[in-house]
């Protein structure tokens, strides 16, 4: 039996419904008996059961989720939490529809995920966007100025969105930028997908509220070993309100949330809070020993590390192996390791992600190291330049508002004759789904000879019309 289902009444609900004798007459369809049909499709869909008429009565008579979602509240210091089985995606469209009207500014931290910048199309909001300062002897984003957020903040936007931490791990000086946001009434929202960890090791950084934040997006299938599409959306409600956040939650939200999702945000919730420390602090000695193991094969420096960047700024327990230190290709070692076995969250040409969670063990760092040394060996050519990638280092240049562009009538163009022209899609590396170029903004030179050398390079490239980008679609000229 679970130890932690006394705590997590989802979780317990989701174990106990499977103990229970049950004759369903209720969507899903799959009844839990679908093995009796075909073995292969009942191994997937019968462990399957909704909150409806699952985790709870189909009139939510036992409140179940509330209760499970007050206890977030209450562990993370929110005045409102809501789990979304539609993963920080859904979250961030959630808050994005709350925080005004059509028309309204946002100041926006560029490496915003995807899924923010649809959301501003559909919710009718402007962006600010707010580029990243860059390391310069990494390459990789360190966060948003706190100049370039007073520039932004010139322009009175209705709030201010970021994303902390960055897809390598990094993070802005959040308290200056939340105190200069909260002095002129701007609440602050962070998109921690990757940082569902974080406030609960003294090693790791402080989470949203912590540090002063208004609003916390968080994943707990990324960082965290929550079921796949997991995510929480929290708040305090001082410059955000309730009542909006419930409206476009809901609105944005299916409304036949599957139950494992739920009680697996649970579960995560109650074992972040009676064994986080503990099993974090195992986490970063397995990841610090990995990295010793690997790094005393090489003399120059091949990961991240804290001491990379200001104190608190980047997450320990982030593996970012900077490949150019190597002079080989990041996504040829990709191939070498997926031919052992081994997958990786992230590979290009310069950089790779590793992501490990509290659910590696010592074995499985053992296991890494024993494949990967050999390969870096055998690969280890000169050493590059550190270069920015492409998602970090555009400048954006907009024609029109995306919202305009995305409902525009358009035209598909080559590749040669798109150079100048208004782009009417999203394109963007991914992972981490950051984009290069958004609706509405110019296609430039930069942009479109830099896409083509990341997907010749291996890399994949995301919500093209064209996945080859032979050609593109863009804005028809009036």
């Amino acid at each position: 039996m679970s130890n932690l289902r006394d705590s997590a009444p989802l979780l317990d609900a989701y174990l106990s419904y499977f103990e229970s004798a049950r004759t369903p007459f209720t969507i899903p369809g799959h009844k839990q008996k679908t093995s009796a049909l075909d073995a292969g499709l009942g191994a997937v869909v019968d462990s399957d059961t909704p909150l409806y008429g699952g985790l709870d009565e189909i009139k939510l008579t036992n409140q179940t989720l509330k209760k499970a979602e007050a206890l977030a509240a209450k562990l993370w210091g929110a005045d409102y939490a809501r789990f979304s089985t539609g993963g920080s995606t859904h979250a961030n469209q959630a808050i994005i529809f709350a925080l005004g009207k059509p028309g309204d500014k946002v100041a926006v931290s560029r490496t915003a995920h995807r899924s923010v910048l649809s959301a501003l199309v559909l919710a009718g909001l402007e962006p600010i966007w707010m580029s990243p300062e860059i390391d310069e002897a990494t390459g990789v984003p360190i966060g948003i100025g706190i100049a370039e957020l007073k520039r932004a903040l010139n322009e009175k936007p209705i709030a201010v969105l970021l994303t902390e931490p960055g897809y390598l791990g990094t993070i802005s000086d959040l308290p200056a930028l939340i105190e200069a946001a909260h002095a002129v009434k701007v609440p602050v929202i962070l998109d921690a997908a990757w940082g569902g960890h974080f406030g609960f090791h003294s090693d790791l950084p402080r989470h949203a509220f912590q540090v002063g934040a208004d609003a916390l997006i968080t994943s707990t299938h990324k960082a965290l070993p929550g079921y796949s599409a997991s995510a929480l959306l929290l708040a305090r409600t001082t410059l955000l309100s309730a009542e909006r956040l419930e409206q476009s939650f809901e609105t944005t939200h299916t409304t036949s949330p599957a139950g494992a999702p739920l009680a697996s945000i649970d579960g995560v919730r109650a074992l972040l809070e009676t064994r986080g420390e503990e099993l974090i602090g195992k986490l970063l000695n397995n990841i610090h020993r990995f990295k010793e193991m690997v790094q005393a094969e090489f003399a120059l420096p091949i990961f991240l590390y804290p001491s990379d960047f200001p104190a608190g700024r980047f997450d320990p327990s982030k593996i970012v192996l900077r490949v150019q230190q190597l002079g080989t290709s990041g996504v040829e070692i990709e191939k070498d390791l997926q031919a052992k076995g081994i997958r990786v969250e992230m590979a290009d040409r310069d950089t790779i992600v590793f992501l490990a969670t509290i659910a590696d063990s010592e074995a499985d760092f053992d296991a890494l190291a024993d494949a990967l040394i050999p390969i870096l060996k055998k690969r280890q050519e000169q050493r590059r330049e550190s270069a920015t990638a492409l998602s970090w280092s555009v400048v954006p240049q907009r024609a029109t508002s995306m919202r305009d562009a995305y409902f525009a009538e358009t035209e598909i163009v080559s590749a040669a004759h798109a150079v100048g022209r208004i782009s009417a899609d999203l394109i963007a590396p991914y992972p981490p789904g950051v984009a290069v170029v958004a609706p509405g903004e110019v296609l430039t030179k930069q942009i479109v000879e830099g896409l083509s050398a990341s997907r010749a390079a291996g890399v994949r490239i995301a919500y093209a019309t064209d996945s080859t980008l032979e050609n593109y679609r863009v804005v028809n000229r009036s």
